[in-house]
């Protein structure tokens, strides 16, 4: 497959993306991804809906909230063809996590390079008859919410926090007011609305619609909390009782010179090199965790297969539904995949891993000193993806 341009105005570099707009504000890019149009059309993503491993909602609102009863309805996978009969006018069905379902569409991430592949999320479908939404809401991480087929209006209105009041009793987070209206605009297949995250938004479809969303996002600081507790069980100098000073004080007193001077140890042991390898052993476990279980293939290559594959023009590139990050430290390059850890791998297999890691499609003369079992273990591990020529 081709390179994929970067997902930006022309008249807008990377660098000026992630200092001007990146988490900051909006940005209607036009025809960002014209690879979308075409790809899918809604039946294809109704049918995914009913699949028994798919991660799919049903949403519907009625017309009118009666008293005690929801306006809107949430229905979660399994779904089933009864749960599309009879239903009202305004209707979503939503699908995450679309890259394990077509590594087609998973290529497109190759489109947001300027953006760590770390922090990606996944990419969800959103389809709608018309006048179908999910309601006035805003989202935690950033989104690039591109549009496949039909059209859709996009309003955007103000930052949301903690205190933004959400309606009561309904089964998502939605809210009433977006304050002034910044972005009042239709989108049409191929074009592309980044939106930061807190930024209010509501989306309507305008007819027959599908829209991507390309959401990317952090950790949060309890997940590297919970991973870095898990961690230290395995460090036995942690469990050693801690040497405190100790004044006179009332015998059912715990102080605050006490409290600080454990703190302050916590702090010593977190800044040293101890603590630097246990917070990036922690957050790259987080961060390359795939959130979704991955589908067992129907079909698998043995190795003699994948080598054939490999010397007739096949190409092979890092599976954009795991997750395969490296960082650098003083004693070399770490790998891991899918929130472990990869450990005895030589030099040339390191050096491979990386190159699939940024994003490179490799072929048969970029392989040659890997040993052709190891390769077939990769692609059992589902790290690596085979790209057939077209």
């Amino acid at each position: 497959m081709t390179s994929i341009p970067l997902c930006l105005p022309a008249s807008i570099t990377a660098e000026q993306f992630l200092a001007e707009y990146w988490q900051k504000k909006p940005l209607l890019i036009k025809q960002g991804l014209p690879q979308l149009i075409g790809m899918f059309e809604p039946d294809d993503m109704l049918g995914l809906a009913l699949e028994e491993e798919a991660s799919a909602r049903l949403l519907t609102q009625s017309a009118t909230k009666t008293e005690g009863q929801a306006q809107w309805q949430l229905k979660k996978s399994p779904l089933t063809e009864a749960d599309f009969d009879n239903l009202p006018e305004q209707w979503t069905a939503l699908v995450q996590n679309l890259e394990q379902w077509s590594p087609e569409l998973g290529q497109l991430w190759q489109a947001f390079d300027f953006i760590p592949q770390w922090q990606r999320d996944d990419i969800m479908v959103s389809y709608a008859p018309k006048g179908g939404s999910v309601g006035k809401h805003y989202d935690d991480y950033d989104v690039f919410l591109a549009q496949g087929y039909g059209h859709r209006r996009w309003q955007l209105g103000k930052f949301c926090d903690k205190s933004t009041e959400f309606v009561a009793d309904e089964p998502i987070r939605l809210f009433d007011d977006m304050g002034e209206i910044i972005f009042d605009e239709i989108l049409e297949a191929g074009d592309v609305l980044y939106v930061p995250p807190k930024l209010s938004h509501f989306g309507v479809a305008q007819d027959d619609c599908l829209t991507f969303s390309f959401g990317c996002r952090r950790p949060n600081l309890m997940q590297i909390i919970d991973n870095m507790a898990d961690i230290a069980t395995n460090d036995s100098d942690l469990f050693i009782p801690m040497i405190l000073p100790q004044a006179l004080q009332a015998s059912g007193e715990l102080q605050a010179d006490s409290i600080q001077a454990i703190k302050n140890q916590l702090l010593q042991m977190l800044q040293s090199d101890r603590g630097d390898d246990m917070i990036r052993q922690a957050v790259s476990e987080v961060v390359s965790k795939r959130q979704y279980d991955a589908l067992v293939p129907e079909e698998t290559l043995d190795t003699d297969e994948l080598m054939q594959a490999l010397a007739e023009g096949a190409t092979l590139q890092a599976d954009y539904n795991n997750r395969l990050i490296y960082s650098q430290t003083d004693d070399g390059i770490i790998l891991y995949a899918n929130g472990q850890r990869i450990d005895g791998l030589d030099d040339v297999s390191t050096t491979v891993l990386i190159r699939l890691a940024s994003g490179e499609h490799l072929t048969n003369q970029d392989i040659t000193d890997i040993d052709p079992d190891e390769l077939s273990e990769w692609l059992e591990n589902g790290w690596v993806w085979i790209n057939y020529p077209e």
